[in-house]
């Protein structure tokens, strides 16, 4: 006899309840609720650290198909702290893969549910927004309703939340540079994806990934030729230390380039402030305006959080940088994607010029920042 599958519910803080199948670890995990709407790249996407404290749900109806490898990975571990998704793969059909998706989630002890409706989980948090969430598989699973709610309620929410230290590099790292040398890269590890080293080390900078906590003396020390901050999970109003230590870096005169939170923490640190999205941008296929050519592309994003800031002409720092406009506008709500200071070396997007696993619109945007770093060092 086939023994049936095991029971897995995932519960929303507004009482929601969706009965399903457990798949990978069994347990509980806690979580905010997100939805991602890209087709394929599901390994990139769970291995990106900026989905850290978010619970998952692809979009794409089956997930799994080409399994898991050794080469695709954006990062040392799963980091997204729940996995939903409706049909599984049963069988693993690539010739790259040396293990399934479930096999590593249950490796990674990343707690899913599958076999539920994705597509009205979808609609009601676009509707709602996003929000607090638990699964719960195992003996979690046989837990009273009541119960299992209470405790995704007293789970902390994203807003306020810094998760920096959890995902950053404890000791720094170096990456030789590609081609002609352009100098050492101080790079702010909030959450660095591999696909971001590579592109910088591919431009001829020689790549130091430095732990979250790292002081502005310390970045002096490796004699940078620029900054560049990364992606990363959590509030950038929690992110005092970093905005901070922005500043030092732009008071330096340094060229300075950010990308998702690292396009926050510009954000704040030239003076603006930054708000919460109902149910954020997650996804492969987001269409972006690039202000400074008229060009539309087709980007890669993961971020809740946005930039407060008008859409149209320049208008001044105020923290008293200069002239700053807004260099890329997302077209499906106006949302700022991008900054781009007049009066010093320092721009930034909200997406991702990477896109590991695509599309590839957004790359030039690294050889945008090298032509800069190379435009500061001959002024001198």
């Amino acid at each position: 006899m086939t023994s049936l599958p095991e029971t897995a519910v995932l519960v929303l803080e507004d009482g929601t309840i969706h009965t399903g199948r457990a798949y990978g670890a069994r347990g509980r995990t806690l979580g905010e609720v997100v939805f991602a709407t890209g087709m394929s790249g599901y390994q990139e996407t769970i291995t990106d650290p900026s989905y850290a404290g978010q619970i998952v749900l692809q979009t794409a109806p089956h997930i799994g198909n080409t399994g898991m490898n050794d080469e695709d990975a954006e990062s040392r571990r799963i980091w997204v702290a729940g996995y939903i998704v409706r049909d599984p793969s049963r069988v693993v059909s690539n010739w790259r893969a040396n293990a399934s998706l479930e096999e590593i989630l249950v490796q990674d002890g990343i707690v899913g549910i599958s076999g539920i409706d994705t597509r009205s989980i979808t609609r009601h948090i676009r509707s709602a927004g996003s929000m607090r969430g638990g699964i719960f598989s195992g003996a979690d699973a046989t837990l009273d309703p009541e119960e299992q709610l209470r405790i995704v309620r007293e789970a902390p929410a994203m807003a306020g939340r810094n998760l920096s230290a959890e995902v950053s590099v404890d000791v720094a790292t170096v990456t030789t540079a590609m081609g002609e040398r352009l100098g050492n890269l101080a790079v702010l590890d909030l959450g660095v994806k591999q696909a971001t080293i590579d592109n910088l080390a591919a431009r001829g900078f020689e790549v130091h990934v430095l732990p979250q906590n790292v002081t502005i003396d310390e970045i002096r020390s490796i004699d940078p030729v620029a900054v560049f901050y990364s992606n990363g999970p959590g509030d950038p109003a929690a992110s005092g230390d970093h905005v901070e230590l922005l500043r030092s870096v732009l008071d330096d005169g340094l060229p300075f380039f950010g990308i998702c939170f690292g396009n926050q923490l510009l954000g704040r640190a030239l003076g603006l402030g930054t708000y919460k999205l109902p149910f954020g941008h997650r996804g492969i296929n987001q269409p972006v305006l690039d202000k400074t050519t008229g060009r539309v592309e087709i980007t890669a994003h993961n971020h809740g959080f946005a930039v407060d800031a008008p859409l149209e002409g320049s208008f001044d720092s105020p923290h008293g940088y200069g002239k700053v406009e807004v260099s890329h506008v997302g077209l499906n709500d106006n949302v700022v994607e991008g900054l781009r200071a007049l009066d010093i070396p320092a721009f930034s997007v909200q997406y991702h010029p990477e896109a590991a696993a695509g599309p590839h619109d957004a790359n030039y945007l690294f050889d945008r920042f090298a032509t800069m770093v190379r435009e500061n060092k001959d002024s001198k």
